[in-house]
Parts: C-alpha cells; structure tokens; sequence
C-alpha cells in the first residue's frame, strides 16, 4: 500500500537577493558590537518557498502520497495557484485572515554564505492545524513553523502513534534545551545540518552519541561534503552527489529531507535514503530558487545509477 507523509512546516514567499562579493570583507569583527552595513544587492527573485512547501514539493516531484499542512495569510493566491497547477494537496492550508504568510529576505553572498531576516505571519497560527485533521499519515516531519505548531504537532504526532521527523533547522534557537530534549525523545528521526548539530549539542548537553541512541536515526548534513546518518549503532558516511551547477543553496536542505521521507517511505537502506536525499540536494542547488528545478522519479533513477553506480531500487 502506498503511504502517506504529512508535511507540518511553514509556508514563505522568499526575496531573494545576491550580495556580488563577501560578507567577511565589510563586516569588521572588532565592530560587531555595533553592527551597521548595507549590501548593494544588484539581483533578487521573489520565489515560492518556506520548509514545508519545499519539502512537499520535491516529495511531490518523487511522486509520493503527501499532505502538506500550514497557515498561510491573505495574499497566499499565487502561491495556492502554483500548487494547484502542479496537482498538489492543497486541503490543508488555513488562511489566517489580516495576516501575510510568511515573508522571507535572503541575501547570499559569494562564499554561499547566506543572511536571513523571516517574518512569520500566519505561521505563528500553525497550532490551529491539527495532526488528528488528516485521516491518514504514515509519516510525518515537524520542520520550522510556529513555535506553539511545532510544540503541538511533535505531541499530536505521537498521540496518533505516527513517526515523524524532528527537523528544526533556523526554528532552533525558539526553544530551551528542555524542549529540544522532548523533541529528541519523542521524535523517531531528527535531521539537522552540521551547524545546527553543534547548537544542539550546545543547548541541550548532549552529544551525538546520546542524541542518536534517542532516535532510530540521526542525519547531520555537511553541504558539498555529503552527508553522515547515525544509525543501528554506526555512522554512516554519504558521499555527497555531483552537481551540474552551484547556482543557490537555498532550499537544498528541504530537498534533501523529501528524499530522506522517500526512503524511509519505501523502506530503503539508510545509505541508499541518504544517497538519494543528497542527490535532490544536488539537483537543487544547480537552480535558482527553492521550487524551480523540475524532475521525475525516472530522471531521479538515472541520476542515482550515474553518481552511485547502482540502482535506486534494488
């Protein structure tokens, strides 16, 4: 039977905008104190973005049952139309009426480096969908929403007795080190990048040894060098995927978690989930824009066969 994953993360239009030259050379370190710069950003796009939408986006293009769900506000039409256009579920997002949805401002430097500024809108009403609204979810993923969203939809998750994914990603510094333990706990998988790693580690006094034996799995991503996946008492190294272009990072972590959700919807091996996770991280970031790249699940097939020298399916 197939299965059904139920996609709880926000929802954003993102501006974003490119920065011709390094941060590091116009920010001086013994003034961070009194920080004030301005950077001439000659590019900018305004894309269909936030966690969520990503993550259902390329699970989409995977061709798996999802659901996403999130609050958006009053001018979410054009994005509502996109997901409409690709045949999308689009059953679960709540209008939060007076309020914008979320509103990203990124600025990317030449290092990749990227600053964000994020107002939250009608992600700070996400508690108002409930887990227990959808009939079916085989799987699910908490990444960054609202603060309460993210608190009520771990718990509801376990209630209803669903594995889910633990994705805080920049939602991170919203909760003490006590909830991000609960979190771990009743989470079945957490998903953070190498920096979010060591915060982690940071604010809750564990380290990786103790997170992962918490979990059925632990998934550190590490940008251009792979990926490591914490698993059955060993880590597992992931060679990371050849890109055809490095044009925008933005988003590639939400690429990569659809394919973690793909694997472990399909009962993959945990180097085979990886794998194909980094691969749609790869595919990516060879394009600008978050939702932009477009492939099939035969196109996925190929890519993997080419980089890895086996088959996605065994």
């Amino acid at each position: 039977m197939e299965k059904t994953a139920l996609i709880c993360g926000s929802y954003a239009f993102d501006s974003i905008m490119v920065f011709h030259d390094q941060f590091k050379n116009h920010i001086l370190p013994d003034k961070v104190h009194m920080l004030n710069v301005s950077f001439l950003v000659p590019t900018m796009r305004k894309e269909f973005g936030g966690c969520g939408g990503n993550i259902a986006y390329n699970l989409h293009l995977l061709g798996a049952k999802s659901i996403p769900m999130a609050t958006v506000g009053e001018d979410f039409t054009p994005y509502m139309h996109w997901m409409e256009k690709h045949h999308m579920n689009t059953t679960h997002m709540k209008v939060i009426k007076g309020s914008y949805t979320g509103q990203a401002f990124i600025t990317t430097d030449m290092d990749d480096n990227q600053i964000t500024a994020f107002h939250p809108g009608a992600m700070s009403n996400s508690h108002e969908n409930k887990v227990s609204d959808v009939s079916v979810a085989d799987i699910g993923i908490v990444s960054p929403d609202g603060r309460d969203g993210m608190i009520e939809h771990a718990q509801q998750f376990v209630d209803a007795q669903v594995p889910f994914i633990f994705d805080p990603g920049q939602g991170m510094p919203m909760f003490s080190g006590e909830e991000l333990i609960k979190f771990i706990e009743q989470a079945t998988y957490v998903a953070v990048n190498d920096y979010e790693s060591q915060m982690l580690q940071d604010k809750t006094g564990l380290d990786l040894e103790t997170i992962a034996s918490k979990v059925t799995a632990l998934i550190i991503t590490k940008g251009a060098q792979g990926s490591e996946i914490h698993a059955n008492h060993e880590v597992i190294q992931i060679a990371p995927a050849k890109a055809l272009a490095t044009k925008d990072p933005t988003g590639c972590g939400d690429a990569y978690r659809a394919g973690l959700l793909f694997g472990i919807m399909n009962e993959m091996s945990w180097k085979t989930t990886g794998q194909l996770a980094g691969l749609l991280g790869a595919v990516k970031v060879a394009h600008l824009g978050t939702q932009n790249h477009a492939f099939t699940l035969e196109d996925i097939e190929k890519l993997y066969q080419d980089n890895y020298a086996e088959a996605l399916f065994s």
